[in-house]
């Protein structure tokens, strides 16, 4: 699968809002068939940071969702919302999921 991390770091005035402003982006990916997940969350130290995870199937899942229409559009709508350009993480990892974190293992008896 391709594994991605992206920090986007967002205009202070926007910060509360960003999660609408790309509410379209986030469900026509979230709808592609190669999606795995697209989930965003918001830094507990930046309050206008926020760290997008997603996952694709596969490269070809990749070039489809890079090729989009509503990518096209995001490159187009998003950036205006911005600090400064996303920063990324991009690889290729042999797994479809994710892992369980053995160290932190719950049993599930309390």
């Amino acid at each position: 699968m391709i594994f991605i991390t992206a920090k986007f770091r967002v205009r202070p005035e926007y910060a509360d809002q960003w999660p609408r402003i790309a509410a379209d982006f986030t469900a026509a990916t979230r709808e592609e068939p190669g999606c795995l997940w697209f989930d965003w969350s918001r830094s507990v130290e930046d309050p206008t940071e926020y760290v997008l995870v997603e996952a694709f199937r596969d490269d070809a899942a990749g070039a489809a969702h890079v090729q989009s229409e509503h990518f096209r559009t995001a490159r187009r709508t998003l950036p205006p919302h911005l600090a400064e350009t996303p920063r990324i993480v991009n690889m290729s990892v042999p797994q479809d999921d994710w892992s369980e974190l053995g160290e932190m293992s719950v049993s599930g008896e309390e």
